[in-house]
């Protein structure tokens, strides 16, 4: 057995019985780069999941023995720049510091400090360093994290080097497109976690070229915090990929959270099972989510997505999907149910069904 679930898994130790149980039920799976035991037996398992490797773009952790580190750059790496380029203006060498020459430490997470992305000399290391670690290694390719959009850890702008944001961005449109350029050519891919790609035509799928991206705030911030209509629709396309979408939509860590199903039925709507999904309380990656629908083939569309004021289903060979992104409460929704549907239970679906706002369904094709 086998659906459609990401396994986003960076957090605690990784335990044999999670990997048995992910080479089962998920399609792809997000560990930290010292994890190659776990990549190589998921691998053997399963050779067609996808396995990526955490790294990320921005930040180096100060509080990572290694020799692994879950950043392109380790901190020992950064402070050896900053011994040899103590002479430019700002002393920081690849580290953002403030006007007063501080180093830049993230609110929230402690041990995380910030970097110059848009230094050439610490772009080329971040490359060379993750060209040579995945070259030969059982990951599949990189999950390149912190590929931000706004300000989100503190920076509180302008600092020497980056008046503003758009500085940033465009750094780590460079830095995604060298790294990416360079894992293709050893076979390897890197999906970035675009932030708020929605936000800039043409985003998603520029940073997503080299082998797929990552939305971790998918139809939502929070688990009481989901987009209106419009904003959860703007995100809807990435969904389509290119490359492998890995798309996260957030609860409060029950995987019987109506959001579970909400953001699985958008799932397939809008990218016909392709990519991966998964849904999660904030920074819950130790655990193996899980909802019995998550392993459900619904199969190959017999329509593309049918809509009516912000409600939207679909047919399949081998089941129904619906959503309802409307957030008001009095905008519930009536939705026909083809014929011979069953639930997670195997009984009989109804006709039709009331969609609450914000709420979706899903149905198999009995037999």
């Amino acid at each position: 057995m086998s659906g459609v679930g990401a396994w986003i898994r960076y957090g605690d130790p990784v335990s044999p019985e999670q990997v048995r149980f992910a080479a089962k039920h998920y399609r792809a799976a997000i560990l930290q780069p010292w994890e190659t035991g776990a990549a190589r037996e998921l691998k053997r398992l399963r050779p067609d999941m996808t396995v990526l490797a955490y790294k990320c773009l921005s930040s180096v952790r100060s509080y990572e023995p290694g020799p692994v580190y879950s950043s392109g750059v380790s901190f020992a790496e950064a402070e050896a720049a900053a011994v040899a380029l103590d002479d430019d203006d700002d002393g920081g060498g690849w580290f953002a510091t403030r006007p007063d020459g501080a180093r830049i430490e993230w609110e929230r997470y402690p041990g995380h400090w910030q970097m110059k992305v848009w230094e050439p000399g610490y772009q080329r290391r971040w490359v060379e360093n993750v060209l040579a670690e995945f070259h030969g290694s059982p990951f599949d390719g990189v999950l390149a994290d912190n590929d931000v959009f706004d300000d989100y850890y503190g920076l509180n702008l302008p600092i020497p080097g980056a008046a503003s944001m758009g500085v940033l961005r465009t750094a780590l449109g460079d830095l995604v497109n060298a790294a990416g350029t360079a894992l293709n050519s050893v076979g390897k891919i890197l999906v970035p976690n675009i932030a708020e790609s929605r936000r800039e035509t043409g985003r998603w799928a520029a940073h997503s070229a080299y082998g797929g991206g990552f939305e971790e705030v998918w139809l939502g911030y929070g688990p009481e915090h989901l987009f209106d209509p419009a904003t959860a629709e703007a995100q809807l396309p990435q969904a389509a990929g290119p490359g492998l979408s890995i798309l996260r939509v957030p609860t409060d860590g029950n995987d019987q959270h109506p959001n579970f199903l909400y953001g699985l039925s958008a799932f397939w709507i809008f990218g016909e099972g392709r990519g991966a999904y998964s849904a999660t309380a904030h920074d819950d990656y130790s655990r193996t989510q899980h909802a019995p629908e998550l392993d459900w083939q619904l199969g190959a569309p017999r329509s593309g997505p049918q809509g009516r004021g912000h409600t939207w289903w679909r047919e399949f060979d081998g089941g129904f999907a619906a959503v309802n992104f409307n957030r008001d409460g009095r905008r519930r929704r009536k939705v026909r149910i083809p014929a011979g549907m069953v639930d997670d239970a195997g009984r009989p679906a109804p006709s039709s069904c009331i969609l609450p706002p914000q709420r979706g369904v899903l149905f198999r094709r009995s037999g």
